[in-house]
């Protein structure tokens, strides 16, 4: 049931973050709508990485053995978590503070 809701979710984002693509195609960004749709979004994608999160802490808690847990499913998940922490990190927090960023670029 866990892993469905986590799936049920994801497939929401993944609804939300359409409807903003198409309105920020159609030049209504930033709109009450757009707006509306983006807070959702934001509150979705919270959702997935904190359930994300417990599971991660459930399976792989160093006193119990649940490996026997990762099924198809939760590796599936597990890929596509992977993939939303990195594209929604704060890669120019990173990327301006970093000294060898700053060489790179002078150097550049």
């Amino acid at each position: 049931m866990y892993i469905v809701l986590i799936f049920l979710i994801k497939i929401v984002f993944i609804i939300l973050a359409v409807v903003h693509l198409y309105l920020r195609f159609k030049h209504k960004a930033g709109s009450k709508t757009d707006k509306l749709v983006l807070y959702w979004k934001e509150q979705v994608e919270f959702v997935f990485k904190a359930l994300m999160s417990f599971l991660l802490i459930y399976i792989f808690n160093p006193r119990t053995n649940r490996l026997f847990m990762i099924t198809y499913e939760t590796k599936l998940l597990l890929f596509l978590f992977g993939f939303i922490l990195i594209i929604t990190a704060n890669w120019s927090a990173f990327v301006d503070e970093s000294d060898i960023f700053k060489d790179l670029q002078s150097s550049v």
